[in-house]
């Protein structure tokens, strides 16, 4: 098992950010690997489960650890058949905009693998 931490600063604010990860109709719009999030629930809550749909069309399950809408922060594990990860987000001001953070546990290798498309995402999640 391996640890990996992503950050992304940019001039989106930090209320902005957060509700583009508190709305889960949001997340393809800035995530592109992410093509739509099936849920009964649109806002981000604890507890919260369902599946994620990928660009290609796997359906990966997911719930929601923990939410904190005042830290703005959120945990959540994502899996695939035997592949979990864990992964912790979070929202930070950062001069006139944010940065966001992205600790990802799990398979080494997989975590090396999805790292790209995780640095994308949280560039486009702090954009204006």
């Amino acid at each position: 098992m391996g640890r990996l931490t992503l950050r992304a600063t940019g001039p989106a604010g930090p209320e902005t950010v957060w509700q583009r990860y508190a709305c889960v109709d949001r997340w393809p719009a800035w995530s592109p690997q992410i093509k739509a999030v099936h849920t009964p629930d649109r806002q981000l809550t604890s507890g919260m489960s369902g599946t994620v749909e990928s660009a290609v069309g796997v359906r990966l399950a997911f719930a929601v650890e923990h939410v904190d809408h005042d830290r703005r922060a959120w945990t959540w594990r994502v899996g695939l058949g035997p592949i979990r990860l864990r992964l912790h987000h979070d929202v930070r001001t950062h001069g006139r905009g944010s940065t966001t953070g992205l600790t990802m546990e799990g398979p080494r290798p997989v975590l090396l693998a999805y790292a790209p498309l995780a640095r994308l995402a949280l560039r486009r999640l702090v954009r204006p």
